[in-house]
């Protein structure tokens, strides 16, 4: 009996599951992603972003990098069409750098045009660093904010090796080197000359919020033992402007630009796909590779914990 396409088909599947799976899934990815495409280009088309418009901006989760955040700031600073900017911050802070990169981008576009923070669950630490040169900061009275401090934490674990009946030995051309090893414990020449640095960071930060709030430095001080503060406690402290949700906070900037409700929002930056783009464009291995990480981590593009010293703006 002469074999169909369908019975070649069916005994393909049967013999080849995980094969056959694997293509139905980069098929089913595909139609999607071009259907998607299609019908934002036809969004697009039907309601361009023209004329005067707002910028949404948002920080979202810990910080570990400020790339796509800084490079959507530059964006909606340089476009002069974009009147004001909505930063919705919903963050606990995270590493000291891109804390420190996020302030300065928010810093030079509240220079240009208006710049509005709306503070979701918690804008902490280094979420606080990046809010505080805004224009106006709001508020939920629930939100946690403030936190201002470093801190400073790594694994030691030179017990757990003994245990097993290993050790390691350190070689290091200076004796600061090695401080922050996990596996070898601080002398206390090492942990003085790292609370330095954990203190000249804390310095930084008192000093860069004195100034953006136009606070004596000495009143931050006070309030930075690194305790957060409520949304109604930072507003007394004068940390935050006003209390507010983000459709208060939007209402706000619109107001304070002379734009209505039906003006266009300009939203970013654009979240990455973890797993998706990965699929198109490489060898049958990058794609199995790229599948199985996605479906083990959730996120594949997840940054690897680091080992060693972290310091950090953070909650």
């Amino acid at each position: 009996m002469a074999r169909t396409p369908e019975t070649n088909k069916v005994k393909f599947s049967a013999e080849h599951p995980l094969l056959f799976g694997i293509v139905l899934i980069i098929t089913a990815v595909a139609l999607f992603t071009g259907a998607m495409a299609f019908f934002r280009g036809l969004g697009e088309g039907s309601r361009p972003l023209a004329g005067d418009k707002i910028g949404l901006c948002k920080l979202e989760g810990v910080i570990t990098d400020s790339h796509d955040v800084v490079d959507f700031l530059r964006q909606l600073r340089e476009d002069d069409s974009v009147k004001g900017m909505l930063l919705r911050i919903d963050s606990p802070g995270g590493a000291v750098a891109p804390s420190q990169e996020l302030y300065a981008a928010v810093r030079a576009t509240a220079k240009v045009k208006p710049v509005v923070v709306s503070m979701g669950t918690a804008a902490a630490s280094g979420g606080y660093y990046a809010a505080c040169p805004a224009t106006l900061i709001v508020a939920n009275s629930g939100s946690l904010t403030g936190s201002i401090g470093v801190r400073a934490e790594y694994l030691n674990i030179q017990g757990l090796l003994g245990k097993l009946g290993l050790r390691t030995e350190l070689m290091a051309s200076g004796k600061m080197k090695t401080a922050g090893s996990p596996t070898a414990p601080l002398t206390p020449e090492q942990r003085a000359y790292l609370m330095d640095v954990i203190m000249d960071l804390h310095q930084q930060f008192v000093s860069d919020v004195a100034a953006a709030r136009g606070l004596p430095v000495a009143e931050v001080a006070k309030l930075a033992d690194g305790r957060a503060y409520t949304g109604r406690q930072a507003l007394k402290l004068k940390l935050v402007d006003k209390l507010g949700s983000q459709e208060f906070a939007m209402a706000t900037l619109r107001h304070m630009v002379k734009l209505d409700k039906d003006a266009p929002v300009l939203e970013g930056p654009e979240k990455k796909l973890p797993l998706l783009p990965r699929l198109f464009g490489a060898s049958l291995p990058d794609m199995l590779r790229g599948l199985g990480a996605g479906l083990a981590h959730g996120d594949a593009d997840a940054k690897a914990p680091t080992s060693g010293l972290q310091v950090e703006y953070r909650q």
